[in-house]
């Protein structure tokens, strides 16, 4: 009998602080909209990875020039380090799209003894090896923009691609009909995000006629895609509807359209000022999917709780609904650049300086 009380007891304290873990992990703020998964509920222990301040944090980036929307996650980066005091320095290395680059970037840091890594993966399994190394010297992994081929990373903060994808691919497939004929403008070849976004949209086409009749990759540039748009219209510029995995490449295909003068048709969007200019002045029809630069600052914070020695979610998603043509009218900013993307915690003076016309 005192046997089993005593198993009971036990079992309780279990349970107890296993929800007490979950209750404090709760408590990390990362950014708006990112909440912890529903499909893995790992915790990442309290002290695990605490170390007193000052600190070095390290980011291998994928491509910081990628586009005009990685520009600005480095930006969203470097500010939230600023403003953290405890933060002595942030060293952010440029893989270029190299996968060898990367490897090299993450020793590197490993070898600076940085107390945090956070990483944006070229590919699926470019990082995979360097990051089970960080990690197993005591160094704690931050992921985010783009999934891996491994669970060796100690937390994660996903965009979810695939929902990503899929806001833009239901939207439009109501807007195409059954019938309908797209164009699909994709994003950097071999990037995770541009493949689950892709497999996002292939889940909106289920069980529908709509038939993809031109798929081009224009790099998540304004410049390829411009190219990409240029050609499929002189090809046939018969299209019912436009997925693009990335505003400059809707921006582009918007401008050629109306370079043609001819109508647009429905084309999905991103959170771009230079995009929501477009959208509310010429009023076509679109849908913008929310995938906030400000996940620079939510890597920042999630490295910054895990030295403090915070519990943590292993992982955490970001699946924000679509936003219609007045939302995107109240973000717009005619005194900012194209460049900006939205929604951003840059504070005003920063904005200005950066990105001011």
């Amino acid at each position: 009998m005192r046997s089993n009380f005593l198993k009971g007891a036990v079992a309780g304290l279990a349970l107890t602080a296993s929800l007490s873990a979950a209750a404090m992990a709760q408590d990390v703020f990362l950014m708006e909209g990112v909440t912890p998964s529903t499909k893995d509920t790992t915790v990442v222990p309290a002290g695990k990875f605490k170390k007193d301040s000052p600190w070095v944090i390290g980011m291998s980036d994928f491509g910081v020039n990628a586009n005009t929307w990685t520009v600005q996650v480095a930006h969203e980066t470097e500010a939230a380090a600023a403003a953290d005091p405890r933060i002595e320095k942030l060293i952010i290395l440029d893989a270029g799209f190299d996968q060898e680059k990367q490897v090299a970037d993450i020793e590197d840091l490993i070898a600076q003894g940085v107390d945090a890594i956070i990483v944006q993966p070229v590919t699926s399994t470019s990082a995979n090896a360097s990051i089970e190394k960080a990690v197993a010297a005591g160094i704690p992994v931050i992921l985010h923009t783009g999934r891996i081929e491994s669970d060796a990373f100690t937390t994660e903060i996903q965009g979810g691609a695939e929902h990503f994808g899929k806001v833009m691919g239901d939207w439009l497939v109501g807007k195409v009909g059954n019938e309908g004929k797209i164009w699909v403008l994709r994003g950097l070849a071999g990037h995770p995000e541009d493949t689950n976004r892709y497999n996002g949209l292939l889940q909106s086409l289920e069980g529908t006629n709509v038939k993809i009749v031109a798929e081009q990759y224009g790099d998540w540039q304004y410049d390829t895609g411009k190219k990409v748009c240029e050609t499929l219209y002189l090809a046939d510029p018969n299209v019912d509807g436009i997925w693009s995995s990335g505003a400059d490449m809707t921006r582009a295909c918007v401008d050629v359209f109306k370079q043609f003068g001819a109508a647009i048709p429905p084309i999905s969007g991103e959170g771009n000022n230079g995009f929501f200019g477009q959208w509310t002045t010429d009023g076509f029809e679109s849908i913008s999917s929310e995938y906030s630069p400000s996940q620079g600052a939510a890597g920042v914070r999630a490295a910054v709780a895990l030295l403090e020695g915070k519990e943590m979610f292993k992982s955490y998603d970001y699946n924000p609904a679509g936003w219609d043509k007045e939302k995107a009218a109240t973000y717009y900013r005619a005194d900012l650049s194209a460049n900006v993307w939205w929604p951003s915690e840059l504070p005003e003076e920063k904005l200005k300086e950066l990105y001011g016309n």
